[in-house]
């Protein structure tokens, strides 16, 4: 259906310059470029004016360009004489086209002017976050807007393909600590699209409108709840302090509870609240700090990896402490930048734990495919190794023979010398099997003193001979052992592949019927099932 819709839009694209060397799209248009006119009542919520002198000598005639960042609530409005703009962060729309991370303007004034260009917003929530206006040249003056646009796009776009890598690590391990990462990309997103402006942009995709405080305020109330605890413990403050847990608690939903209720808060509650975010994000970090550097010197190799996702924050907060100019200018992408390492140094201890769930996995399917005491693959791994190897000779085709293998008077050597000493017989036989193969996986203990030899690829001839060295290996372990009086054989039943008749159950029911045949026939013997093939000298009843 999505090719159906494209080919027709395709063809009608491409046929104007068809046999061109070019593409054109779009044709001429009578639409009027949108434009947001000053409102009286915008005007009037405009505490803040700033009016920009011209030079001494007047303006130079030359295009003077505006732009105005850091204004998060309410429009920007910018005047000279008849030239007059109101933009909104939160909608792209009414901006000029030439600025998309701040709110621009070029005038041209007349050589010689004295009128100034006056500059006029809302007052913040928050004293300190005053708003930057740069003037100057227009193609510095919008470069340097456009390099603004792509850090805050780069530092979501970071945000939203961690998103979906920890998302495939849910869907890997099944571990929720991946989904309260994805959750808390999800709010940081939508956090910094609200913060940088990027949710007006090219249209409004958020509702903000002109509740950008509430949306401000109740997305960093989120943020924040969601930041700190998984600042505490990257820093070990949960390894060393578990107790910790039911305050994390209280602060996660105590934050998320204030975030969910700010609609309900006056201008002058939420400035209150904003205030108090700050102050209680401080404190945060103080003790996130503290936890980090107790770890550190306790040796803690993690505590490390919480103190680099914490710098960011505390560089800011010192550089807040001290009024510097940078970050005044560049608060918003300060704070996104901040937001996107502390992500990543997430991501990575994310990624550090999903490599200690891959190796307990991988532990656990060892223990689970392995006998303990022999090292060998036990039976349930023995038996998925065999269905593998005889759909492989089903389809290309070729022989396969196995070796049941019962150790003769086993119990007879529990009863007169221990069953420690039985134990070590197991071990020595598992070693002396696997040295008589040329891949140790295919020699399986089947339980007790009963083990499986897989001989992919060879016949009749071929499994006799490997299975003659393979009785002839276990008859020399009672020698390396050293026990006085300790005599060690073999019995074992060989049965081949018949192609077109064999399943897994049959085969091993025939090795296993001719293993007795050995037995019966006197042990320390190969048995096909119909005939002794090879026979060492045998055992007394």
């Amino acid at each position: 259906m999505l090719l159906l819709w494209l080919l027709p839009w395709s063809a009608q694209a491409a046929s104007p310059t068809m046999g061109q060397d070019f593409l054109l799209l779009g044709g001429a248009t009578d639409e009027v470029t949108p434009q947001r006119a000053c409102a009286p009542d915008v005007l009037a919520r405009h505490q803040e004016v700033l009016s920009i002198p011209s030079p001494q000598q007047g303006w130079s005639g030359k295009p003077q360009a505006v732009d105005v960042f850091g204004v998060l609530t309410g429009e920007v409005r910018i005047s000279h004489g008849d030239r007059e703009i109101c933009g909104s962060m939160h909608d792209a729309r009414t901006r000029d086209s030439r600025f998309r991370a701040g709110v621009g303007l070029v005038v041209v004034p007349e050589a010689g002017n004295h009128e100034p260009i006056v500059v006029s917003w809302t007052r913040p929530l928050k004293p300190r976050w005053v708003p930057t206006i740069q003037l100057g040249a227009p193609s510095p003056v919008q470069q340097n807007d456009t390099a603004r646009l792509l850090m805050r796009a780069a530092c979501i776009a970071v945000a939203i393909a961690l998103a979906l890598s920890a998302l495939m690590g849910w869907v890997t391990t099944r571990d929720r600590s991946f989904l309260v990462y994805v959750g808390a990309c999800v709010v940081f997103v939508l956090w910094q699209a609200v913060l940088g402006g990027l949710s007006g942009y090219p249209e409004p995709w958020l509702p903000v409108h002109e509740h950008a405080s509430w949306w401000l305020v109740a997305l960093s109330a989120c943020s924040e709840a969601l930041l700190l605890p998984i600042l505490w413990r990257l820093n070990g403050g949960d390894r060393r302090w578990p107790r910790s847990r039911p305050a994390q608690y209280a602060v996660l939903w105590g934050l998320m509870a204030m975030g969910l209720t700010v609609p309900l808060w006056g201008p002058d509650g939420l400035a209150v609240v904003s205030e108090l975010l700050e102050w209680f994000f401080m404190a945060g970090c103080v003790l996130c700090l503290g936890a980090g550097l107790w770890g550190l010197s306790r040796r803690d190799a993690y505590a490390l990896r919480g103190l680099l996702a914490l710098a960011p924050w505390w560089i800011m907060i010192v550089a807040d402490a001290f009024n510097a100019q940078w970050l005044v200018a560049y608060r918003i992408e300060a704070l996104q930048l901040s937001t996107t390492w502390f992500l990543m140094m997430a991501a990575y201890a994310l990624n550090l734990r999903l490599g200690r769930l891959r190796r307990q996995r991988d532990e656990m399917r060892q223990l689970a495919d392995t006998d303990m005491l022999t090292g060998l693959p036990n039976r349930r791994a023995g038996l998925r190794l065999l269905a593998e190897y005889l759909e492989q000779a089903r389809r290309e085709p070729m022989p396969l023979s196995i070796g049941f293998l019962d150790i003769d008077l086993f119990k007879d050597i529990n009863d007169q010398f221990g069953h420690e000493r039985g134990d070590q017989v197991l071990v020595a036989v598992a070693r002396a099997l696997r040295g008589a193969v040329r891949n140790q996986d295919n020699v399986i203990r089947m339980g007790g003193e009963e083990f499986l030899v897989l001989l992919p690829g060879a016949g009749h001839a071929a499994a006799v001979a490997r299975l003659e060295t393979v009785r002839q290996q276990v008859a020399t372990v009672a020698q390396g052992l050293g026990i006085h009086g300790l005599r060690v054989s073999a019995s074992i039943g060989l049965a081949v592949l018949k192609p077109g008749s064999d399943d897994l159950a049959g085969l091993l029911r025939r090795a296993d019927h001719a293993m007795y045949c050995a037995k019966r026939n006197g042990r320390n013997q190969i048995h096909d099932g119909e005939r002794t093939t090879t026979a060492g000298d045998p055992l007394p009843a």
